[in-house]
């Protein structure tokens, strides 16, 4: 009979496990809950939050978020025996029964946490029959769930009245701060409100809430949960909450990860709060102190050299300011780079072995196929070395350089570097670009940068945890041109230095570059050291010039404010010289190999196997008469009564330079008169018109064209032919105006030596 009993238990029981499976298997509980996204900065501490979808501030907490001092009041106060049933307490069930059933009405709930949690996660109404969906619910649960997942999900859900719930929520918005960090007088007074959310609720019934955490705080005592010391020192701390903000610390980057994580809870980025902070306030007062000059916008970036994670993130100076477009991402925004992107290609020539410091070139007018650019300051300085160029940010030098290296190869170089602007501008780039005609982010700007104090390799910017560490990166240039440039960058005796920084303790030990674009729209500095790279970008969304506005005196202001707050006297020192990285003398007039003209040397930096070895000749030898008034070639040289001598071997473009500024210059005596011999090479290069190029002439009013051209040091006279007819005879720098006839038009230049030098044009009717 016992047998048989048995086995009808055993069979009732067998039956309700598998119509409990066949429950599971059909209704299988997986809650999809939208949690709030939150951004977090390197410490996991919030910075900027999101509401949900359904509009909650529900933030997503992880179990390592619920310390030991919350999981213990927490269960004492909601569940005792959360660790020991298996969702269900049945004792708690029989003992509400027996309540509700002598009192005739619900005096006492049996709902555990798991419970609790169903009934937050699939709402329904408090009947009996929901009592038992609950109960089965709750078991399925505890079949998927660990303990700890299942207190982790009441966490994130418990109410807290309006559209607030979870403890982490209601942690920042009453008492702006994480769970980690409440005491636990706060912890008490937040395990209770959401049994009482309209009486208790925080910030407007602070003192009914109060006396309700000290009675559980005494009840607490007298149960033994806490020592007594804890609990005295947690029924004196004064309970002052207020309805408070969530974090708004970087705004733009938050916007900016939320789009690309949008089903995320919890975007971790390296921002370092108190960096991000300090930057925002240095910013956004910078620019209140000029706004009288119509300058309302600044944006900045702070990269870590070693690690490539961006510390701190200003997309503009006040991103509630609608009228200034506060909310636009200055870090993302296509600007003009002006003459920041002068370092790469410097280094390019290094690599290329055109050039090396203390190589000489010509900061002197010229034309480029019709393109004539200017200095910043409207002068030339004639005859300068490289670093002299670059660390002016001379024009004309950058443009020659480019020049001579190729448009195609400086594009490939940004292509290779995320330029994505320049990528869709690479068909219609032409030698423009160096000074600021393509578009660039200091984004972009910024990370170049950081090639240049990571031995020419170029790495991914870290935004958040989850971006994979570039430990490689790709060269952009060699570690040895990053080393040329970084020196030539930190120099201070330059004019992008700002007005009163010069010889003054305030000057950061870092190297940048500065930029100003066409129009004075955009003032950039970008600065580096061994540990930090720094984009500062200054002027007005709107695209607004303004004739204050300057990479030396806008941005770099700020760049140095804030690598002294960030960095000043850098503990990581400064850079060592590669290995293959030497000195050598160099002339001094000509910034190449010694020949037998020079005597004044200099030392200059180059690289080894790279750098070209090439022989000066800033100087030649010219045969004269014995008073020096007319020279001789091979051809004509007389047998005796002659003297040999050294010249300047002056390129043309110098002498035109020279004689337009009046600067005087050793010239080679006029050839032998009677010498018939025609020389080919130094022919005169005919600089206006260009070849190839076309003009529009009103056929009732004909305009005139200038003919130019740069003759070599010897020639006195030059002959200018229209159509092979001699059309007018002058000093090789003397300015020469003609009437073309319409059609194609060819333009000869001869000088006084017989070489000559064409070019073509075309003039048509307008």
């Amino acid at each position: 009979m016992k047998l048989k009993r048995t086995g009808k238990i055993l069979l009732y029981v067998a039956a309700t496990v598998s119509v409990f499976l066949l429950v599971d298997l059909t209704f299988p509980f997986r809650p999809v809950i939208p949690y709030a996204t939150q951004i977090t900065d390197s410490k996991g501490i919030v910075i900027h939050a999101f509401l949900s979808k359904d509009d909650k501030w529900r933030l997503y907490s992880n179990v390592s978020d619920i310390t030991p001092l919350l999981r213990k009041t927490l269960i004492y106060k909601e569940d005792q025996y959360f660790y020991y049933h298996p969702g269900v307490n049945p004792v708690a069930i029989v003992r509400a029964a027996v309540r509700n059933v002598f009192s005739g009405k619900r005096t006492s709930g049996a709902s555990t946490i798991t419970m609790q949690v169903i009934r937050l996660v699939e709402p329904r109404k408090r009947t009996y029959y929901n009592k038992i969906i609950e109960i089965v619910r709750a078991l399925q649960m505890e079949l998927h769930y660990s303990k700890d997942e299942i207190l982790q999900l009441y966490v994130n859900l418990v109410p807290y009245g309006g559209n607030i719930e979870g403890i982490k929520a209601a942690s920042l918005l009453y008492f702006g701060k994480p769970p980690q960090l409440l005491s636990l007088a706060e912890i008490t007074a937040l395990t209770i409100v959401p049994n009482r959310p309209s009486s208790l609720r925080p910030g407007t019934r602070n003192e009914a809430l109060r006396q309700a955490r000290n009675e559980w705080l005494t009840r607490f005592e007298k149960e033994g949960l806490f020592e007594q010391n804890i609990i005295r020192d947690a029924l004196d701390e004064p309970l002052t909450v207020k309805r408070l903000q969530v974090p708004r610390q970087a705004p733009h980057l938050s916007l900016r990860l939320k789009k690309q994580f949008p089903d995320q809870p919890i975007i971790q980025t390296p921002i370092k709060s108190q960096v991000q902070s300090q930057i925002e306030e240095q910013v956004k007062n910078y620019i209140n102190r000029r706004k009288l000059m119509n300058i309302h916008n600044a944006s900045v970036l702070v990269v870590n050299n070693e690690t490539m994670e961006v510390e701190a993130y200003i997309g503009s100076a006040d991103f509630n300011n609608p009228f200034d477009g506060g909310q636009v991402d200055g870090v993302r925004a296509v600007r003009s780079p002006g003459s920041t992107l002068k370092p790469l290609l410097y280094a390019a020539a290094f690599d290329k072995g055109i050039t090396t410091p203390k190589k000489v070139l010509n900061d002197v007018p010229s034309n480029f196929s019709g393109y004539e650019p200017e200095n910043f300051d409207k002068h030339f300085n004639g005859a300068i070395t490289a670093e002299f160029a670059l660390a002016n940010s001379l024009n004309i030098p950058a443009v020659k350089v480019l020049k001579e290296i190729g448009t195609p190869a400086l594009v490939e170089k940004l292509r290779k570097a995320g330029f994505k602007t320049i990528d869709k501008q690479a068909k219609g780039l032409g030698l423009s670009m160096i000074l600021g005609g393509c578009g660039v982010t200091l984004e972009e700007l910024t990370r170049l940068f950081t090639a240049f104090s990571n031995e020419g390799k170029l790495k991914k910017l870290s935004y958040n945890s989850d971006d994979s560490q570039d430990k490689k990166g790709t060269a952009i240039v060699s570690a040895e041109a990053a080393y040329l440039v970084t020196n030539i960058l930190t120099q201070i005796t330059r004019p992008d230095l700002p007005t009163n920084f010069d010889n003054t303790y305030h000057l950061p030990k870092i190297a940048w570059k500065t930029g100003t674009s066409y129009g004075k729209r955009d003032a950039w500095s970008i600065g580096y050291n061994k540990r930090y790279t720094v984009g500062v970008w200054v002027g007005n969304f709107s695209g607004e010039g303004v004739p204050e506005l300057s990479g030396a005196n806008t941005a770099t202001p700020l760049l140095f404010s804030i690598f002294n707050a960030l960095d000043y006297n850098s503990p990581k020192g400064w850079y060592k010289s590669p290995a293959n990285i030497s000195f050598r003398q160099v002339c001094a007039a000509s910034g190449d190999i010694p020949s037998e003209f020079c005597d004044h040397q200099i030392p200059d930096q180059y690289i080894v196997g790279v750098s070209a070895y090439t022989k000066c000749q800033h100087l030649r030898w010219v045969f004269t008469d014995p008073s020096g008034k007319m020279s001789y070639c091979t051809y004509c040289l007389p047998e005796r009564g002659f003297e040999k001598e050294s010249y300047p071997n002056i390129a043309p473009e110098l002498i035109a330079f020279y004689e337009l500024q009046k600067i005087p210059y050793q010239k080679i005596p006029p050839h032998n008169p009677t010498c018939e011999r025609v020389f080919h090479e130094s022919a005169p290069l005919i600089v206006s018109p260009n070849d190839g190029s076309e003009y529009f002439i009103r056929k009732n009013e004909p305009s005139q064209i200038q003919l130019a051209c740069q003759a070599a040091n010897d020639v006195q006279e030059v002959f200018w032919y229209v159509n092979d007819k001699l059309s007018k005879k002058a000093h090789p720098n003397e300015a020469v105006f003609i009437n073309p006839p319409f059609g194609r038009v060819k333009i000869s230049c001869s000088d006084d030596k017989g070489r000559n030098s064409d070019v073509w044009i075309v003039v048509r009717r307008m």
